[in-house]
């Protein structure tokens, strides 16, 4: 036995141990990546080190867990904003709430309006329109800002606001918006007064592992104006026709214009982050009183990602799913559930509930579509109806039940939105504003294909066994 073998053998062992040790990790991972590293040695140990463990880095986790700390609660009402600032919803709906609480320790607010704007160009104007009205300030995260006819339109409505003295703050992520970031249009807005930050920059691609995983990602889209208006959905900066992808396009989006006190929420979670990477404090910003000027429905914000709380967001779902009574609806691009929330799935269609799952026929993803539609079996066979659009890249981050109750945002119904990325979404109770939201999904269905039990059987064998086996990989994220 050589001394090169003992040593590979000794590093194994470490790194196996490594995995099993390691907190907040299912036993299908810790089984997963054992296998891996105990079969492909070399490979295996070089990919966890690389991907088994979600880091973001340890000065960066240093640096949010401290301003996270420093970061003061929810201010009080305004006075005169009390009573409409009461949250109002059925007893049933408290674990939801409540569940919502824990994560971020924003509790459900009242007085909040909201509308779903037609489509991904009328969102984005939307929010121009919006930024050239603003009068003290504008805040923005997004993952994906391109440099197309959105992205600049949203470029220079900062630059005409900086223009006339409004604080202009814009955040992109490394990775998702790397055109933009080394664009002179990045250049340009910070020149006219913008000021520009970058989430999670790349850096050396080569040293960047050594600093955290670079595949961890600021996947929010948040837009905060006056600290009264705020946007929540699934659309990035960009066009439908998103040219980086364009072989999926049109990228089919849903983004709702709030305005009320659940701003002031979306505020919070972009000073935390801004101030992760920027050196100024903002947190004067989150000390006036919260004011809700008139009546209005209950929201929540829900951010999710490394730092907070582990399995957030899945909890977050499987919640959703267990309360459901007689109709559940899910849009998402990328499904590869944990365990529990597949049994959550399964279970409200199995007591009766009307459960459909509406997913895009082609997704830009190949790995990611096959590990979905390993799931389709199970699914079907518990009676959750299941959906493939066929009009595009159904890209909405959607789920309403029973009428009244709808969850929007960033985040999907896959490992990476609930281990790596870091998300926002908002949860709300209102008969309307759900009634909009069932109708745009209704929309979705109505062009889109039924997936029935038939379908799935008529695959064939090496179809069935890439589906399956890319779907036991899920666990290693």
């Amino acid at each position: 036995m050589t001394l090169a073998y003992i040593s590979l053998l000794l590093i194994q062992l470490a790194v196996i141990a490594r995995a099993v040790l390691r907190p907040h990790r299912e036993p299908a991972s810790r089984v997963a990546w054992v296998v891996v590293i105990g079969v492909v040695p070399v490979v295996g140990i070089l990919a966890y080190l690389l991907l088994g463990e979600t880091n973001i880095g340890r000065k960066r986790t240093t640096r949010a867990r401290k301003i996270f700390a420093g970061v003061p609660p929810p201010s009080s009402p305004d006075a005169a904003s009390e009573i409409n600032l009461r949250p109002e919803f059925p007893d049933r709906y408290v674990p939801l709430f409540r569940m919502g609480e824990t994560i971020n320790g924003f509790a459900p607010v009242g007085g909040n309006t909201a509308l779903l704007t037609a489509d991904s160009n009328a969102g984005i104007d939307a929010i121009v329109a919006d930024m050239d009205a603003a009068a003290d300030h504008i805040h923005l995260i997004f993952y994906i800002w391109l440099a197309d006819n959105n992205g600049l339109k949203v470029a220079e409505a900062l630059k005409r606001a900086a223009a006339r003295g409004v604080a202009c703050r814009a955040m992109a992520d490394g990775l998702g918006s790397r055109t933009m970031i080394g664009s002179k249009h990045w250049t340009e807005m910070r020149n006219a007064g913008v000021h520009v930050a970058i989430a999670l920059p790349i850096g050396n691609p080569l040293l960047r592992p050594l600093h955290g995983r670079i595949d961890l990602r600021n996947h929010r889209k948040i837009v905060v104006i006056d600290d009264r208006i705020t946007y929540c959905g699934s659309q990035n900066c960009a066009d439908p026709e998103f040219r980086v992808k364009p072989k999926y396009a049109p990228w089919v989006d849903a983004l709702m214009r709030f305005e009320g006190p659940i701003a002031r929420q979306n505020q919070h979670v972009f000073v935390g982050d801004w101030m992760n990477y920027v050196d100024e404090d903002i947190r004067s910003l989150l000390e006036p009183p919260i004011k809700a000027p008139g009546t209005g429905f209950t929201a929540q914000v829900i951010a999710t990602g490394p730092t907070i709380r582990n399995s957030a967001m899945p909890e977050t779902f499987a919640t959703l799913m267990h309360a459901a009574r007689r109709e559940l609806t899910i849009t998402t691009p990328y499904y590869v559930p944990n365990e529990s929330m597949q049994a959550a799935l399964c279970g409200a269609a199995q007591r009766g509930v009307d459960t459909k799952i509406i997913f895009p026929a082609r997704n830009d993803s190949r790995e990611v579509a096959a590990a979905c539609r390993s799931y389709y079996r199970n699914l079907l066979e518990a009676d959750v109806k299941i959906y493939e659009y066929v009009g595009g890249l159904l890209h909405t981050k959607s789920i309403t039940l029973d009428g009244d109750v709808t969850l929007i945002g960033s985040a999907n119904m896959d490992r990476r939105s609930f281990d790596l990325n870091f998300e926002n979404n908002i949860l709300l109770y209102d008969e309307a504003l759900t009634a909009t939201m069932r109708a745009r999904q209704e929309n979705y269905l109505a062009m889109s294909s039924e997936v029935k039990m038939a379908d799935v059987e008529a695959w064939s064998l090496g179809h069935r066994l890439w589906n399956n086996t890319v779907g036991m990989l899920g666990p290693l994220l």
